[in-house]
């Protein structure tokens, strides 16, 4: 499900903006209470992290075709999603932020590409491999989590991020303080996500509520139709952080009953699948982001600003 340039554009004189979480996408409906006075943000503009990448030089990366398309080129061409606030997000103004797009930026400067030489191509979740194994993308930077049936297809660096699923709430709200905590509550989610089947499956609630996007469920959050939201934390900081005095994630992972751990969500670097140099020099970037905090620094000035804190992960190297 994919948001429309119209209501992007809507959104940006209202409270929220639209994200996405594994493969549902979608965009807050405006308000008219005054957000303004409420702190919720009034317009959809694009802010960084403040982070500087400088090209690298001298960069050379031997069997790797991707890396000779992008020196021949003098570009690259990245994948991304254009409605998640804080992941990534284009503004009404044009312009590219968040966590995903600053990450998809860092590894350019590393491949010698000045962020005026990215081209960033918006590709549905869907579609993904099929763009990475068509070379419609050097490379994909987009919540994407890694999983063994798209190693398949394609190869993954990293992961430069691990979500789990975790819970939306109002800020003044103290009673829900973790999935046990969901009994006699009202659940919002996307119509068929995973989220909301394991609420149902492990019958956490009675009353669920679906629907198309995860913003009409913020909508409904706000309005206290209902009393959370549930999706990947990575998503839910992204809405928070767009509205961190109204809204919080709880922060306390749902745990698969068996195994008494978090369900994981890695996001990683899609990549070709057979460029095993490109995914070696992709990794090798990350670890040195992870060690320098340059990816601290982009985390707390994208999604950090949920409030919710974060750390780096360990690399995945294959």
């Amino acid at each position: 499900m994919r948001i429309s340039r119209i209501a992007a554009a809507a959104a940006a004189v209202t409270l929220a903006l639209g994200l996405a979480a594994c493969g549902k996408d979608g965009t807050p409906a405006p308000t008219t209470d005054g957000g303004a006075s409420s702190g919720a943000p009034t317009s959809d503009a694009c802010t960084s992290s403040g982070t500087t990448f400088t090209p690298a030089t001298g960069v050379a990366i031997t069997g790797s075709p991707t890396f000779d398309k992008i020196k021949a080129a003098g570009k690259v061409v990245i994948g991304v999603k254009f409605d998640q606030p804080n992941l990534g997000y284009k503004d009404a103004a044009g312009k590219r932020c968040g966590f995903d797009i600053e990450i998809a930026q860092l590894i350019a400067s590393k491949l010698g590409v000045d962020p005026s030489k990215i081209e960033y191509k918006e590709i549905a979740s869907a579609n993904r491999e099929t763009a990475i194994k068509g070379g419609e993308v050097d490379y994909y930077v987009g919540t994407y989590s890694i999983t063994d049936k798209r190693k398949a297809d394609v190869s993954f660096a990293g992961p430069y991020f691990i979500a789990a699923q975790d819970l939306l709430v109002r800020k003044d709200d103290t009673s829900i303080t973790g999935s046990d905590s969901l009994k006699g509550k009202t659940v919002c989610s996307a119509t068929g996500s995973t989220p909301i089947q394991r609420v149902r499956d492990q019958k956490l609630t009675d009353k669920i509520v679906e629907f198309k996007t995860y913003s009409e469920c913020v909508s409904q959050l706000l309005d206290k139709k209902v009393d959370a939201v549930t999706t990947d934390d990575a998503i839910l900081k992204g809405f928070a952080a767009q509205s961190p005095s109204l809204l919080k994630v709880v922060g306390k992972p749902f745990l698969d009953p068996t195994t008494g751990k978090a369900y994981p969500e890695k996001y990683g670097i899609g990549l070709g699948h057979d460029d095993k140099a490109l995914r070696d020099f992709v990794n090798a970037a990350l670890e040195a982001a992870f060690k320098d905090g340059t990816w601290q620094k982009v985390y707390d000035g994208t999604l950090g600003k949920s409030g919710s804190a974060g750390s780096p992960p360990a690399l995945e190297k294959y």
